[in-house]
């Protein structure tokens, strides 16, 4: 048995624009590399090919796996890269029809068993977690599926749910992900430029779930629920990738590695036992932290912490998300900086409910607080975030998956143009980032990131080619 897994890159940036995420930003599938991984411990044959790093068009990406001889071929595809990763599957099936293709992931979680009528390509659906179930159907050979739990098939021709997959009780039984299945790893990846100290640097996963319902948040592989790794493992996680790759940052890529305290702290106490000298960077809710956590996190290699702050409208947070006072966002930020750590901000524009006041609002908010970097994601309802069930109701919605990227508005506020919200987008990051502080920051930077200044360097044609097509 042999199995290749695919990761498409999909239609991730603009329309008519040269999409440079490719050069500064790759992290390594980490989803598709936690399942290859579990299948090698049970004996079966895996490789990756990951379209990130290594760019292939349609039909030469299929004659590269038809020269590999799988039996099977796995997706795992966010909505905005489905359609891709479904004509690379057609593709190969025209090649040869005796090939499996499964598709899991976001998209195929959230769609369900409809997707197998219109999709006639694809085979199978893993629903959910894909670690056992993709191993159960390697074992059973991609037949008699029918009492396999966590799976999509097709019953006289039309789409069909087995029985729900619980979820892994203990992360902690997985092994590492398969980086050894990565060509070009650590060199080929990178966390975006100027949010690291120093290369060759990745990103971990050390958690899944999430407890809190924001509105826009898709949560059908993982559900609501909180699990995650023990702070040992984690310890021995980082200590492989230094070890085995000379990995010198990392990035936990969690949607709330600070939830558990606890575990933050046994983590932090652990590594710093260790002598591990990689330094790290994490998300947090504003909720969570504290000066006491916060002395943790610095004294354990934290480098920078990213917070999802979405909006300067407190209305607008109401609609979305747990409330979490304005007032109070500032001086966490500053609790943050005054412990030595770079503070990273996270807003989104073109939520339901916004008018241009309210995104106005937000850009000042923006300005006012004590930030180095800000990331602004346009706003896009996805099919499995609760939002989507009524956002016809609230706006015009262009439900193309190929543009669901939150690099397009595909979803226009009532009372709002799509001209507006990229004018104001624009805006936001014009005046965010052509302030004195700002560019003195970055400055700054050519000692504290001098990995970045080289590729930053390296690259500057294409830096300039797509400043010029932009309208900061």
């Amino acid at each position: 048995m042999k199995v290749i897994f695919i990761h498409p890159h999909g239609s991730n940036f603009m329309p008519g624009v040269q999409d440079i995420t490719t050069i500064f930003n790759i992290m390594p599938p980490l989803g598709i590399m936690s399942i290859a991984a579990w299948l090698e411990r049970h004996g079966i044959e895996v490789e990756i090919i990951d379209c990130y790093a290594t760019p292939l068009g349609v039909n030469d990406l299929a004659d590269e796996v038809i020269r590999r001889r799988p039996d099977a071929v796995g997706f795992s595809t966010t909505t905005s890269a489905f359609r891709e990763g479904y004509r690379i599957a057609s593709a190969i099936k025209e090649r040869d029809a005796r090939i499996v293709t499964v598709f899991g992931g976001a998209h195929p979680c959230t769609m369900g068993a409809p997707l197998l009528d219109d999709f006639p390509a694809i085979d199978y659906l893993v629903i959910g977690e894909g670690e056992q179930t993709m191993l159960e159907l390697a074992q059973a050979g991609f037949k008699g599926v029918e009492s396999l739990p966590g799976i999509a098939f097709r019953r006289d021709g039309k789409g069909v749910l087995t029985s729900q997959r619980d979820l892994i009780a203990d992360l902690d039984d997985l092994p590492f992900p398969a980086y050894h299945l990565l060509p070009g790893f650590p060199e080929r990846y990178t966390l975006p430029l100027f949010s690291f100290p120093t290369a060759p640097n990745t990103s971990i996963i050390s958690s899944r779930g999430c407890p809190y319902a924001c509105s826009y948040c898709d949560r059908s592989v993982f559900s609501r629920g909180f699990r995650f790794n023990s702070p040992e493992y984690i310890v021995e996680h980082v200590a492989m990738l230094n070890r085995d790759y000379g990995i010198r940052h990392v990035f936990f890529y969690d949607d709330l590695f600070t939830f558990d305290r606890t575990r933050v702290a046994e983590f932090c106490d652990l590594k710093a036992k260790r002598g591990l000298k990689v330094t790290y960077n994490c998300i947090a809710r504003l909720e969570h932290v504290d000066e006491e956590l916060l002395a943790l996190l610095k004294r354990s290699g934290c480098w920078q912490v990213n917070f999802g702050i979405e909006s300067g409208d407190p209305e607008v947070l109401k609609k979305h998300r747990k409330f979490y006072g304005l007032d109070e966002v500032g001086k966490k930020l500053q609790m943050v900086k005054k412990a030595g750590m770079r503070v990273k901000g996270l807003f989104m524009i073109g939520l339901p409910g916004e008018d241009e006041a309210a995104i106005r609002r937000t850009i000042d908010y923006a300005l006012s607080l004590p930030l180095e970097e800000i990331n602004v994601t346009k706003f896009t309802p996805f099919p499995g975030a609760p939002i989507y069930k009524t956002i016809r109701e609230q706006g015009e919605f262009d439900e193309n998956w190929e543009l669901m990227n939150c690099m397009n508005f595909v979803f226009v506020p009532a009372g709002m143009t799509k001209e507006q919200l990229e004018r104001l987008y624009n805006e936001f990051i014009r005046r965010f980032y052509h302030r004195t502080r700002i560019h003195w920051g970055y400055t700054k930077m050519l000692w504290k990131s001098p990995h970045s200044i080289l590729v930053f360097l390296r690259h500057l044609p294409e830096i300039l080619a797509f400043e010029r097509k932009q309208k900061w």
